[in-house]
């Protein structure tokens, strides 16, 4: 019988195919049952396994449950099918595990970028082409991404986010073009493969990060000149007045995790929709002490205010992360039913 705790590439290949044929959430509660180096081994093997069936799946299950392997089925494996068992397993812990599991299992292009400062690397590309600026950004970490904008020309920003639109698969050929003249000029080594990237998604990725003075200006200038493209670009994105899309449920597990000082910090200049929803949430105390905690706050700097915003998205961002609440995708905010 194959046990879960073998730690031999066999047996991680069996633990493998077992979790990929259980259904999730029976699978997320063994996984949850491992340590985090036995969880990450036999994720890295669920996610090199394109589906479990046939000879390998009834191997298995004839050692682990012996008659009952002829009545399951195959399961879609995956680095997707991996992400999905660490999340339901460890839950808001699962994302340095899913991480790791990424840079494993996934050669990203321009990884040797992540060794170069930001400040240094601008000096490379800031006369590049809009078309070669687009093609490297969306290629790396939003985070990254960002900084490297807010280091080029106004104008130069536009035309780079139009390109990253409408980036489609590039080829490998370019890719590695690319990749080699900066390698060659950052004297650095790097053996990297082609991977799809760019797009509308990638840009909401980089926005989502950038200091809102630059994410403003871009949207703007984009709505002028395009305004579907900006429109699909804001629909992925999440800004702080989107709160009121929350509903209220999701909006109480916020407030558990913001303080009243950042929500006071937060809602000056707020819509009134906003604080109306933020407020009708609290216990009628609470809502009349944050009212007169904004109102003795005074006049603040539109920064300052902006920065307290920035950080409770953040937050958003990571309970949503974490399954502790939804963001809904659409204008409205989403209904339940009981």
């Amino acid at each position: 019988m194959v046990m879960i705790s073998e730690l031999n590439e066999l047996g991680l290949k069996k633990a493998a195919i077992l979790l990929i044929s259980l259904p999730t959430a029976t699978a997320a509660e063994i996984m949850g049952r491992l340590p985090p180096n036995l969880i990450e081994a036999i994720s890295i093997h669920i996610a090199q396994t394109d589906s479990a069936g046939g000879d390998d799946q009834e191997i298995v299950f004839a050692e682990f449950l012996a008659s009952k392997a002829s009545s399951l089925y195959a399961n879609p494996g995956g680095l997707a099918r991996a992400k999905e068992l660490i999340k339901k397993a460890l839950g808001r812990d699962a994302n340095e595990l899913i991480g790791n599991l990424q840079q494993t299992i996934e050669a990203t292009p321009f990884g040797f970028i992540k060794k170069v400062e930001p400040e240094t690397l601008l000096q490379f590309i800031g006369d590049e082409h809009p078309q070669t600026i687009a093609m490297l950004l969306s290629h790396l970490p939003g985070a990254y991404s960002a900084e490297l904008m807010a280091g080029l020309e106004s104008n130069k920003q536009l035309e780079v986010i139009r390109r990253i639109a409408a980036i489609g698969p590039t080829s490998p050929e370019a890719i590695a073009e690319l990749e080699f003249g900066l390698e060659m000029r950052l004297s650095s080594m790097v053996n990297q493969q082609h991977s799809a990237a760019g797009g509308v998604g990638a840009v909401a990725e980089i926005l989502n990060v950038c200091e809102r003075s630059i994410e403003r200006t871009i949207l703007e200038s984009l709505g002028s000149e395009d305004p579907e493209l900006s429109d699909e670009i804001r629909r992925l994105m999440f800004v702080f007045e989107d709160i009121c899309k929350l509903n209220d449920r999701d909006i109480q597990s916020l407030l558990k995790n913001v303080e009243t000082a950042q929500w006071a910090m937060s809602l000056k200049g707020a819509s009134e929709t906003l604080q109306e929803k933020v407020m009708r949430n609290m216990s009628t105390r609470a809502a009349e002490n944050l009212r007169e905690e904004i109102e003795y706050i005074g006049s603040v700097r539109v920064s300052e205010v902006e920065a307290v915003q920035q950080k409770i998205v953040d937050i958003v961002r990571q309970l949503e992360d974490s399954g502790e609440i939804s963001r809904p995708t659409g204008d409205e905010e989403e209904e339940y039913v009981s």
